[in-house]
């Protein structure tokens, strides 16, 4: 029977039948999942605006019990800390990780009594949380003999060359949920409520029952999938095989933000765990970002067997009060660079000073740390790039994807970077992971292609990788892979010349079978220029899944070009793609998405790139900081180019709030209204939020 407690906490309240410990049986106290926030408004529009319950609550009558027994619960969506207790003793915490899975708690000798006993699930935090929790059991055995009553033994082989091949493993139950397993992480296997990690075979303890069983391996490769059913006390072998399916020969995989426990002091992956994950999920170059330490993985990647999958390279997350930046590569003996400093000018001389540092990554620039939050408006301004400190930004690379800190608008921190590459800033696109753990936000979901030699994993040459990255030559991957050519010979990275104002280019999108792309874009000098649907017979099988040709025509100046595609986020839980770590809003479009690295078209034949901030600067002067001149100036530029005359017309004293500089566009190019509307939507933004804060 059901009922509703009236005390100011909602919960549910549970009654069950007298359940005897003398029983070699288990218990179902609850049969269902129940909606619970603990406080505050919706997190995500999928939930009800009121929750069922603010906590758990369920009672049972039972009688005590001298032996160690097991409580079990599903859960989903659990992001803030929510603790378990019996009886008021504690019995553990549920794990903070939104994907769905069967948790086991032990309930020590002693804690279960004769007569009612409450179970409770609740949670301290201040922050909204929604989360579905319940099926809820009561095992009479501890949680060991629980969850070791079978035995599956797992070998997984790449299909073409049949070599034992390193992967994840991941197990759903017959409910849909992570089972978690009888086993823990040893020097063979990272193990998770549902996920495994190793090299290629894998000794999984788990409940008896019905199981499918998912085999992979990053994006370049095709997924196994086998169901199996195990019997109590016995034990079953499963032959897996994955095979390359996404092309991908003279691109590196590189993660570039990488944590561990170890060293970063939270999440939950140990060193030893990092190195199969890493190598389970074919990343060929990973970069050691724990916040302010140098570590050097290479010792103990050789030493579990797992060096020869990849090349690590010594970084640091340079983690400072005003911005995070990943640093490589480093030698781990050297100074660390200075994370107390209190402006940018000080942490990038730091930073560069460091022995063979070269690269400087802004990380997550749209994320709010200690306050501060680098490319908010209150900082930065987007349209046109520029920081509205007087701070220079030194970074040669930025985080456009990071799986791990998904943005509400997935294209957000895309603009912000064509904002800056358009206002002459070289500056890398990087997808990474910024993973911490096992498989909550798992290595190597966001990740950066370079263009680099990669016949041998683990002999990467680094240093002909950070030339290749520096320059430009990288695709960025969460799910997809794009890739762009000019004229059939220049990629990214590169200046294309262009005859006769024409260019032709050609994108592909590439991809395994379990995602696809749903559109293609092209952006030129930051402006959505060319848009194509992708239908689904066209995306069905695995590799190239859409090739199409463009003709841009009648260009008048340099321009910058980046192809961009995106489809239906991947939620299945073999490679679920997490919610936004910071949301701006409610809704959220779970999104695959990959792009290039920005081709520059030169133009007018100057051999080098002119940026947007150049044009801008030329015509706002020679308008002599008129706006209606400079308007009529713009006949043959882009909207970006408008921004930027826009931003010099303000800079040189007009007021760009006064209802008469719109005014001057009327009857202008549309690229000049576009562009001069763009910017003022953009300083309204900025003075809005010096009120609103960052």
């Amino acid at each position: 029977m059901l009922r509703f407690s009236v005390s100011p906490v909602v919960c549910l309240v549970l009654s069950v039948g007298t359940w005897s410990a003398a029983h070699a049986a288990d218990q179902v106290l609850d049969g269902g999942l129940h909606h619970v926030r603990q406080t505050g408004e919706r997190e995500w529009r999928e939930f009800n605006e009121r929750p069922e319950l603010t906590a758990l609550k369920l009672t049972f009558q039972s009688q005590e019990s001298a032996r160690e027994l097991t409580l079990s619960l599903r859960q989903q969506d659990v992001k803030q800390v929510w603790t378990v207790t019996l009886n008021g003793r504690m019995l553990g915490r549920l794990l903070r990780d939104e994907n769905d899975m069967l948790v086991y708690f032990s309930i020590p000798p002693g804690v279960l009594r004769s007569g009612e006993n409450l179970v409770q699930v609740t949670s301290n935090s201040k922050h909204p949380d929604d989360i579905r929790i319940g099926e809820v059991r009561l095992h009479d055995r501890p949680r060991k003999d629980v969850l070791s009553e079978s035995v599956l033994e797992v070998v997984v082989r790449d299909a073409d060359s049949q070599e034992v091949i390193p992967c994840r493993l991941t197990v759903i139950n017959s409910q849909g949920a992570l089972q978690s397993f009888g086993n823990e992480s040893d020097r063979k296997l990272a193990v998770r409520p549902g996920v495994a990690y190793g090299l290629g075979t894998a000794r999984l303890v788990l409940p008896a029952g019905k199981y499918t069983v998912y085999a992979g391996r990053g994006i370049e490769y095709s997924l196994d999938r086998q169901e199996v059913e195990l019997s109590p006390q016995t034990a079953k072998a499963l032959r897996m095989t994955v095979k390359r399916v996404v092309p991908t020969q003279g691109w590196v995989a590189c993660d570039t933000h990488v944590h561990t426990l170890t060293h970063s002091g939270h999440g939950d992956a140990s060193s030893a765990e990092r190195m199969l994950t890493l190598a389970g999920e074919g990343i060929e170059l990973p970069i050691a970002t724990d916040h302010n330490v140098q570590i050097d993985h290479g010792p103990l990647a050789r030493e579990l067997g797992a060096r020869k999958y990849f090349t690590p390279v010594i970084g640091n997350e340079v983690t400072t009060r005003i911005g995070h930046f990943n640093v490589f590569p480093l030698q781990a003996a050297a100074p660390v660079p200075d994370h107390r400093a209190d402006n940018w000018q000080a942490i990038f001389a730091s930073i560069f000073a460091a022995p063979e540092a070269r690269v400087a990554i802004l990380n997550h620039a749209r994320d709010l740390h200690s306050g501060f939050r680098p490319f908010g408006p209150r900082h930065h301004l987007s349209i046109t790039g520029r920081n509205l400190d007087g701070w220079r930004l030194r970074a040669n690379a930025m985080e456009l994807v990071n799986s791990a800190a998904q943005q509400s608008d997935i294209m957000q921190l895309y603009r912000d970077w064509m904002g800056l590459i358009n206002r002459g800033v070289s500056i890398t696109p990087v997808g990474c992971s910024d993973s911490h753990d096992v498989s909550r936000h798992f290595v190597g979901q966001g990740r950066t292609y370079i263009r680099c030699p990669d016949a041998d994993p683990g002999a990467i040459d680094v240093r002909q990788a950070v030339d290749s990255f520096l320059q430009g030559r990288v695709l960025v991957s969460c799910g997809l892979l794009v890739d762009m050519h000019v004229d059939g010979k220049y990629g990214p990275g590169d200046l294309a010349p262009v005859q006769q104002g024409q260019a032709k280019v050609t994108v592909r999108v590439l991809a395994p079978q379990w995602a696809r792309a749903e559109v293609c874009e092209l952006y030129v000098n930051g402006v959505l220029s060319r848009r194509e649907t992708i239908s689904t017979s066209e995306t069905k099988q695995a590799g190239v899944q859409w090739q199409h040709t463009w003709l841009l025509s009648d260009l008048s100046h340099d321009v910058s070009l980046v192809a961009v595609a995106r489809g239906p986020g991947v939620k299945a839980l073999y490679w679920p793609i997490a919610k936004p770590y910071q949301p701006t809003s409610t809704e959220w479009r779970s999104q695959v998405i990959g792009s290039t690295g920005a081709v520059w078209l030169d133009v007018d034949g100057d051999k080098r790139a002119t940026n947007a901030a150049v044009y801008g600067q030329r015509l706002a002067a020679a308008a002599g900081n008129d706006p209606a001149r400079a308007v009529r100036a713009l006949a043959s530029y882009d909207a970006t180019v408008a921004a930027h005359v826009a931003e010099h017309l303000h800079l040189g004293g007009v007021d760009v709030l006064h209802p008469d500089f719109l005014k001057a566009t009327r009857g202008g190019p549309p690229s000049a209204s576009a562009g001069f509307a763009a910017y003022v939507a953009a300083w309204r933004d900025h003075r809005r939020a010096l009120l609103e804060g960052p």
